[in-house]
């Protein structure tokens, strides 16, 4: 997906060029994934492998690809400095550029509203990129995916010591769901930020023995 902006954004983001990821991406992807990681200072709870993110993500092939969430990408505008090479391991006919960031997401649903909306896992643009409005241009491109979709609503969490990106996201309208406390059921079994798991397994698989399984048909 290619698009633009309105002139009245900042040039560097007007001129970056946005589109979804292929499986060709992947290994960016994951690149990215670390870097985020890090700055929250959260590597060690990185388990995802480029064979996993292959799996699970939704890709633009054709016939598409069935997958849980999709990436965009933003790629600055090319260098007057260093021409660009032309890429050959996709269809893209873009050139290959150093990835500046990446926005990951999912549709979620709002039973109140009976419609569907979008759930922001991950943003992130690499710090040398930053101040050039690409986390507002990523941003911009889901609001659209947002009412492309008949949505009502784009939302996502923050790190509570985050604050400049709280309020970067409150400069743009963004409001803080206050009233509500995140919740999670991990099947980390011990490891990272979920340390309950223990030798009889996760909490999600725990919690699963309440279940029966019932089939989709």
């Amino acid at each position: 997906m290619t698009s633009t902006i309105p002139p009245s954004s900042s040039t560097a983001a007007a001129s970056a060029t946005v589109r979804f990821a292929t499986e060709a991406d992947v290994p960016t992807i994951l690149t990215l994934i670390h870097e985020l990681a890090a700055y929250e200072n959260a590597s060690s709870s990185v388990s995802a492998t480029e064979s996993s993110l292959l799996t699970t993500l939704s890709f633009p092939s054709a016939p598409a690809k069935p997958g849980y969430a999709r990436t965009l990408l933003i790629y600055p505008p090319p260098s007057h400095h260093s021409p660009p090479t032309p890429a050959t391991d996709n269809d893209n006919d873009e050139p290959t550029e150093e990835c500046a960031g990446l926005a990951l997401y999912f549709h979620n649903y709002s039973t109140w509203r009976a419609a569907p909306g979008v759930y922001l896992e991950d943003l992130f643009v690499r710090p040398k990129f930053r101040g050039r409005g690409y986390g507002k241009r990523l941003l911009g491109e889901l609001a659209l995916e947002t009412k492309r979709v008949g949505g009502e609503r784009l939302e996502w969490s923050v790190l509570k010591w985050n604050e400049p990106s709280l309020k970067f996201y409150q400069g743009l309208g963004a409001r803080r769901m206050e009233g509500w406390v995140a919740m999670r059921v991990d099947d980390l079994k011990g490891e990272g930020e979920g340390e309950q798991g223990g030798e009889e397994g996760g909490e999600l698989e725990r919690l699963g023995k309440w279940g029966q399984g019932v089939e989709w048909r």
